[in-house]
C-alpha cells in the first residue's frame, strides 16, 4: 500500500516519526513535505497531498499540522478528497467505515504511539458497502461535482 504524508512545520517531527514507523511495517511512503521545522503554510502541502490522493498516485493520505484542523480544511478543497480530522482510533475507524475517507488528519500534539495507532487503524479499516453509507457518499460526490 502506498501512503502519502504531509505536514507543516509544526507537524514535521511527528511526520518523520510516522514515516519511519510505517516503513518498518512495509508501507510505501511518499513524503510531500515540509522538509524541516521552518515556518511554512499548511495549504501548500495539503493541496499537494490531496492532488496525489485524488489522482491515485497514492492510496491514502496522512496530514498533520498544529491542530489538524487547518490542513484538513485545505485537503478537503481538492476535488475527490474526503479528509477527516480525527482525535482517536475510534474516529479513524468510523470515518473509513461510514465516510470512506481517503485522508486522515490530526494535530501535532497527539502522542507518537497514539498517532501511529490512528494511522494504522485508518489504513486497515475497509469502507462499508452498506447502502446507507454508499448513498451518503454518493450525495457528497454529486454535490462536489455540481458545485466546484
Amino acid at each position: 500500500m502506498k501512503i502519502g504524508i504531509a505536514s507543516d512545520h509544526r507537524g514535521y517531527q511527528l511526520k518523520q516519526y510516522l514515516i519511519s514507523e510505517l516503513k518498518m511495517r512495509n508501507y510505501q511512503i511518499i513524503d510531500y513535505g515540509t522538509n524541516n521545522e521552518e515556518s511554512t503554510d499548511y495549504p501548500d502541502y495539503a493541496f499537494l497531498l490531496g492532488e496525489n490522493v485524488a489522482n491515485k498516485t497514492v492510496d491514502y493520505g496522512v496530514a498533520i499540522c498544529g491542530s489538524g484542523i487547518g490542513i484538513s480544511i485545505a485537503c478537503n478543497k481538492v476535488k475527490g478528497i474526503r479528509c477527516a480530522k480525527v482525535s482517536n482510533q475510534e474516529e479513524a475507524k468510523v470515518t473509513r467505515i461510514d465516510n470512506d475517507a481517503n485522508i486522515v488528519a490530526f494535530g501535532e500534539k497527539v502522542p507518537k504511539q497514539e498517532a501511529l495507532d490512528i494511522v494504522i487503524t485508518f489504513l486497515k479499516t475497509p469502507s462499508s458497502n452498506l447502502e446507507k453509507h454508499q448513498r451518503r457518499i454518493k450525495k457528497i460526490l454529486e454535490y462536489e461535482e455540481n458545485h466546484k
